[in-house]
């Protein structure tokens, strides 16, 4: 995908608009869209209009010669079938040629989780006496708590975090926003965090998010990567860390204690329960230990 156009086509451009505007995307998911997109006309050669069924075949068998992943393959393939259906809609093509094109598959991979016993080290490995440690503690409490995304995490303000009433309000993928609970557990050590270390980071400084910096500022998903990674080293675990770690392991000890996949989705923030059921695992192993346990053939 190295070769994009320079000259973008009008309805390449018009569809980014509209993305932008009347879907709301972040501007990271509106350049992935442009990306995608221009790397198949660079290729094709062709203007939308002209495109046909074969040429969108060729270009996932380029994919394929070119060492792409199938999950690779495929997103190109949505971001295209997306585009020639708006372009449908504004009548400026009459026909899809994505239609009936199937996409490519690819292996599913069980998200890495933690067992309840590494979370329980992974939380303790923080020196709480530090203001950066008793910060950190209480990100990995929030993070785990409540399985919300680092992005999340870092875009949480304080007129957004509700103590009284046991909930955080975070800002979601296409600006979506969700009311999600805090435990007792985690709200105990945000507060202490609020009392103790957010002064001491801030020095006098102002800032409006809730977890910040030692330059006052709002923590970006690059220093919480950084400082999670540090405390799975600290705490031995040995798995490759990372934010969505624990929001991969907030939905399975959910599901592994009884909770049922559509309160996960309502949790998780998923907008398509398909996207939580790569957590069924967690379901089937439940189902094996109940037959196991109470099927006389077992």
């Amino acid at each position: 995908m190295k070769d994009a156009p320079k000259n973008l086509p009008r309805e390449l451009i018009q569809f980014l608009d509209h993305l932008t505007v009347e879907r709301g995307l972040s501007p990271a998911s509106v350049e992935a869209y442009r990306a995608d997109l221009a790397g198949f006309f660079a290729l094709c050669g062709k203007s939308p209009g002209d495109v046909r069924r074969e040429d969108v075949r060729a270009f996932l068998s380029h994919e394929r010669a070119e060492g792409h992943s199938a999950s690779t393959a495929a997103r190109r393939l949505v971001a295209l079938r997306t585009f020639y259906r708006f372009l449908i809609l504004e009548r400026t093509v009459q026909a899809d040629p994505t239609e009936n094109i199937e996409s490519p598959r690819a292996l599913k991979r069980l998200p890495a989780y933690l067992t309840a016993e590494e979370v329980d080290r992974l939380l303790e490995s923080q020196d709480i006496k530090s203001a950066t440690g008793l910060r950190n503690r209480a990100i990995l409490e929030v993070l785990y708590a409540t399985g919300i995304r680092v992005s999340e995490l870092t875009g949480l303000s304080l007129d957004r975090y509700n103590p009284e009433a046991g909930f955080v309000l975070v800002m979601g993928k296409g600006s979506k926003e969700r009311v999600v609970p805090l435990g007792e557990v985690a709200q105990d050590w945000v507060q202490k965090y609020k009392e103790e270390a957010r002064p001491k980071l801030l020095k006098g400084r102002a800032c409006g998010a809730v977890f910040v910096s030692t330059r006052g500022s709002a923590m970006s998903r690059q220093m919480v990567w950084v400082a999670i990674k540090a405390a799975a080293r600290s705490a031995g675990v040995a798995k490759n860390m990372s934010p969505h770690t624990l929001r991969h392991s907030f939905a399975t000890h959910l599901l592994e204690r009884g909770a049922d996949l559509r309160s996960v989705q309502l949790l998780l923030g998923h907008s398509d329960i398909s996207t939580t059921q790569i957590y069924t695992h967690v379901e089937q192993e439940r189902l094996k230990r109940i037959y196991k346990q109470y099927h006389p053939r077992a």
